[in-house]
């Protein structure tokens, strides 16, 4: 009898490892880092390649890069803001001092950090469909900013873009817009 107890804990404590360590190699958070990687690599490689350019093609390339490394550091930076909330709110979840109504509080605030990313991700690409070479978006609760890449800032192409975020997500009050140059 004491052999089967052990047998079925052993097996038990086995299939959650498992289920765990899959869970965490499927993630988000963890392809999320793991896409970082690559695109830094891309850009070593691209680096490499633009260095048989010449000095003139060079400066623009730099620029360019450097116009590149602002969105993407604003990018992580978001990421990392996101990630250090969650692990707090996962924190609050794991205690079982805290109240259930606190701990159900904490996942539905998870689920609505996930939810933001996904919208965000989906405007992003929605708008460098319309043409633009990059576009940043951060929503804080009902405001949107949206940081767009383009040499032509009009009036006419940012109410496009908030056009595109008011039929994305309906019940946002603010979006703004702001056009970064590229270099």
């Amino acid at each position: 009898m004491l052999l089967k107890k052990q047998t079925v804990w052993l097996l038990t404590m086995l299939s959650l490892v498992v289920v765990l360590s899959v869970y965490y190699m499927t993630s988000p958070d963890q392809q999320k880092y793991q896409l970082a990687g690559v695109e830094e690599q891309e850009k070593k490689d691209v680096e490499k390649q633009d260095a048989s350019v010449e000095t003139e093609d060079r400066e623009s390339v730099v620029s360019s890069v450097a116009s590149d490394e602002v969105f993407e550091g604003l990018r992580l930076k978001l990421d990392e803001d996101r990630s250090k909330m969650k692990e707090e709110l996962r924190d609050i979840m794991a205690s079982t001092e805290l109240p259930s109504a606190e701990r159900s509080a904490a996942y539905d605030k998870i689920e609505n950090l996930e939810q933001v990313a996904q919208k965000e991700a989906v405007l992003e690409t929605l708008i460098i469909a319309m043409g633009y070479d990059d576009a940043l978006v951060r929503a804080d609760g009902e405001k949107v900013n949206i940081t767009v890449k383009s040499d032509k800032p009009s009036a006419k192409a940012a109410n496009e873009i908030i056009q595109v975020v008011k039929n994305e997500l309906g019940h946002m009050q603010a979006v703004a817009v702001e056009f970064h140059p590229k270099k």
